[in-house]
């Protein structure tokens, strides 16, 4: 394994883009972009482009559907502040 090479952790799943391999007294190390995290070579598998781009994809969904819920959220606690407000006449 080597720098641009992509590989799959396999506890997750994670696909990542490798950056650096470092050898080190405990054994070799790789550090992927995903999470700008090591993992230990001998947990990883070599992986395709085509599985990186598909979880980046995946996890890019999954961030902006915690956006929405957020900003739904939001408009919710807002809704209901100015549900209080709100008078016989109307206003």
């Amino acid at each position: 394994m080597k720098a641009g090479d992509f590989a799959r952790y396999r506890n997750t799943g994670t696909v990542g883009k490798v950056l650096e391999v470092a050898d080190r007294p405990e054994g070799q190390w790789v550090l992927l972009d995903t999470y700008g995290l090591y993992y230990e070579a001998s947990t990883l598998d070599p992986a395709q482009e085509s599985e990186y781009k598909a979880k980046a994809q995946e996890e890019t969904t999954l961030e902006r559907q915690m956006e929405q819920a957020e900003r739904l959220k939001e408009q919710i606690a807002e809704a209901e502040r100015n549900i209080g407000r709100i008078t016989i006449a109307g206003s």
